[in-house]
């Protein structure tokens, strides 16, 4: 549809961006309510280049912590899918719980963590992972089993999966979809600008949307609008509209605020004394063939009484730079991802990053590995590539074997909720700044649930940690690894009150009654989950309340 027929239609929502989240609650809005009419923008188009404006003005004031904007997002139909690895996870009750070490910071209820349960098997079919069962002790082919020999749960427990996606990118999975879909009518190549005034009840009744091609404008309006546009670019828009909160009088001060993302990274590895081969290392399929994967987590109860942060920890491979592993088929796959061109056709730059960690070292000794590994260095690195990208549903990693049942152990930790980590807008009033950095208490928690683990596993006769690091060296290294702006959340938080956060339990903004906020920005915890999957049972729960509130009007 061109512009001009934009500009004078009336729709009954308007979707602000076309990634996972904008396109789940444009596909279920518009399967319950077929005589509604819906507008799906997106800034992307065919055929624009891989510099844009928008990421061109976002400021990173801690590049050591956070990855630059191009390496965080995507453009066009399908938003960051593109480049997402696929990983499927759920957040915990304990991330509804407020801990004194997040400060106040919890400003969601366990009720709607409850209620969310509803809508994790719509989410589960548009991401096409499988039945969302995420605890092994529901599945019937798995309870019985655990991770390594002489493992038993306890504080720690082994039965919390990740569960994979094709990966599924959303794009051209649901483009057909989205063409058919006759009441839905998908706009590329528009910057969602200036909201109208809200009236004394709190309506909006129109948008102006910006050309990106062109830089002509032009007005949507519509019932409802829906902000869907990933945390930086919601954020930004949102700081870029006070006059939305006029009826509050003021913006309400958690917005931009309370940035979170994870910390991760190794500083151990973990040696089973049990039968290597009785070890859970990799991937489990399901029964309908999905990819599925244990990790270590810690119960709720516990993490409440030690007041820690919620974490999970898995079994990996250990660093493919360090040659020293000497395995033939990591040494082949770290000279292949450190390649100009082949690496970038292998993997997105931030999964490229954390296998590479971008050191480019030791290559004759990868070389040795290689030649001394023979014919196994290549023939696994080719049944891998086989499996994981000619296939329909591809291997999501690789995990190699350990014969001595060691492996390293990867750490994937929820953050504080900490005012100072933030997005605001430069002076210039378009540049999005964002200051992000790790407290001492993240960085604490880690630590203290690696000692708790090595603990558990002594106790259990199960196995041991080995540190990679001396007791004091540990804050600095996990201070170095960890680098995210990947799993943004925090900015425009859930909570009962607009003292309290930006979006009510609802996702309405506070202040207007028509403008929503669909992102991981509304999640004020982090936990230890990666939020695309509860990002779009939100996003169904979205469509389910807007199809309601339009019932009634």
């Amino acid at each position: 549809m061109t512009v001009d027929t934009v500009d004078q239609q009336a729709y009954d929502v308007c979707v602000v961006g076309s990634g996972p989240a904008g396109l789940i609650f444009a596909l279920e809005y518009t399967r319950l309510n077929p005589e509604r009419r819906v507008l799906l923008l997106e800034y992307g188009y065919k055929g624009q280049t891989a510099v844009n404006p928008l990421d061109d003005t976002i400021e990173i004031k801690n590049s050591i912590n956070h990855h630059s904007p191009y390496e965080c997002t995507n453009k066009g139909l399908g938003g960051s899918s593109a480049t997402w690895g696929g990983r499927c996870v759920m957040y915990d009750e304990v991330d509804f719980i407020d801990r004194p070490i997040v400060a106040d910071g919890c400003t969601w209820e366990l009720s709607l963590f409850r209620e969310m349960a509803n809508y994790v098997t719509r989410a589960a079919e548009y991401f096409e992972c499988g039945n969302p069962v995420f605890d092994l002790n529901k599945s019937p082919e798995f309870r019985e089993h655990r991770i390594a020999e002489n493992f038993s749960e306890g504080i720690v427990t082994d039965s919390v999966v990740e569960r994979w996606s094709m990966p599924t990118r959303f794009g051209d999975r649901y483009a057909k979809d989205v063409a058919e879909r006759p009441n839905l009518t998908f706009v590329q190549g528009g910057e969602a600008r200036e909201f109208a005034q809200p009236d004394e009840a709190g309506n909006v009744s129109s948008l102006l949307v910006r050309d990106v091609q062109t830089k002509k404008t032009f007005t949507v309006r519509a019932k409802a609008f829906v902000l869907a546009a990933g945390t930086q670019e919601t954020t930004r828009i949102l700081l870029r509209n006070p006059q939305l909160f006029d009826n509050l009088g003021g913006v309400p001060t958690a917005l931009g605020r309370y940035y979170q993302g994870h910390l991760s990274g190794k500083i151990a590895s973990v040696r089973f004394k049990g039968d290597p081969y009785k070890t859970d290392y990799g991937f489990l399929r399901d029964a309908d063939g999905t990819y599925i994967r244990r990790r270590f987590q810690f119960s709720t109860q516990f993490l409440v009484e030690q007041n820690l942060l919620n974490t999970a920890i898995w079994l990996d491979n250990p660093l493919y730079f360090n040659p020293e592993h000497r395995s033939g088929a990591m040494s082949f796959m770290y000279l292949a991802m450190i390649m100009p061109i082949l690496g970038k056709k292998l993997a997105p730059p931030a999964i490229a990053h954390s296998v590479t960690k971008g050191k480019v070292t030791g290559i004759p000794q990868h070389l040795g590995n290689i030649l001394r590994g023979l014919p196994g260095s290549l023939v696994t690195p080719v049944t891998i590539f086989y499996k994981r990208y000619l296939l329909k549903r591809k291997l999501p990693g690789v995990f190699l074997f350990s014969p001595e049942n060691r492996y390293a152990l990867h750490f994937h930790a929820e953050q504080v909720p900490d005012a100072a980590n933030r997005m605001e807008l430069g002076p210039d009033g378009e540049t999005l700044v964002i200051h992000y950095d790790l407290t001492e208490q993240d960085i604490d928690s880690v630590i203290k649930l690696h000692r708790v683990l090595d603990n558990w596993l002594r106790q259990e006769g199960c196995g041991e940690l080995e540190y990679w690091y001396a007791d004091d060296e540990l804050p600095a290294a996990i201070r170095a690894m960890s680098r995210d702006g990947i799993h943004q959340s925090g900015t425009t938080r859930i909570a009962d009150s607009p003292e309290k956060g930006v979006v009510d339990p609802n996702l309405r903004v506070w202040g207007s009654e028509n403008v929503f906020v669909c992102s991981s920005s509304v999640f004020p915890t982090s936990g230890q989950a990666n939020p695309t999957f509860f990002l779009g049972a939100f996003a169904a729960r979205l469509a389910e309340h807007v199809t309601k509130l339009h019932e009634n009007n």
